[in-house]
Formats: structure tokens, C-alpha cells, sequence
């Protein structure tokens, strides 16, 4: 199974409506759209799951698409330890003060 990473989506995108989109191209496992924590509004972007094939295909037909008049970014999920430069911040997010 891979996870697809989903992005620049309009505001207005439902799982529905994702769901349809990936699900031309095979089985749709789940679809997680990601909202502000604090404001529930949608980020505009997502993720997806489906069976490795089948997402490869989806990425390479939906990359660069429009939906909504929004170019979608579509790619392979990376883990939160693979994003580039991650692993160079210091914990915490930035430099503490000692007052």
C-alpha cells in the first residue's frame, strides 16, 4: 500500500470528491484531508492510500492537473523523518532564550 501526498487543492475539495478522482485509476483505501487544528478550515492539501500499482499510475496521470482551477501536486508520501531539511532543525523549532 502507498500513501499519496495530494496538493494545492481547492478549499472546497470533499473526501467524495478525491475519492472519485483517485479511484479511476484503482482501489481507494482512504482519503484524509488535513484542516487547521485551531480553525477546522482546510489546509488544501491531503492524503490518499491506495495499492502500490495503481497509486503509481494515479501520481503520474493526476501530477500537474487541474481540479477546481488549482494545479494539483501529486507525489509519493515521504514519513514526517524524510522531509528535506527536517532533520538539521534543532528540537523544539528554534533557539531558547536563557533569561
Amino acid at each position: 500500500m502507498k500513501t499519496i501526498y495530494v496538493g494545492n487543492l481547492p478549499f472546497s475539495s470533499t473526501q467524495a470528491e478525491i475519492s472519485d478522482l483517485f479511484s479511476r485509476y484503482g482501489t481507494v483505501h482512504s482519503v484524509n484531508l488535513i484542516s487547521d487544528r485551531e480553525t477546522g478550515r482546510p489546509r488544501g492539501f491531503g492524503f490518499v492510500e491506495m495499492d502500490t500499482d495503481p497509486a503509481l499510475a494515479a501520481i503520474e496521470a493526476l501530477n500537474g492537473t487541474e481540479l477546481g482551477g488549482r494545479s494539483l501536486r501529486v507525489n509519493e508520501a515521504r514519513g514526517r523523518d524524510d522531509r528535506s531539511g527536517r532533520e538539521n532543525r534543532p528540537s523544539g523549532g528554534g533557539f531558547r532564550r536563557n533569561d
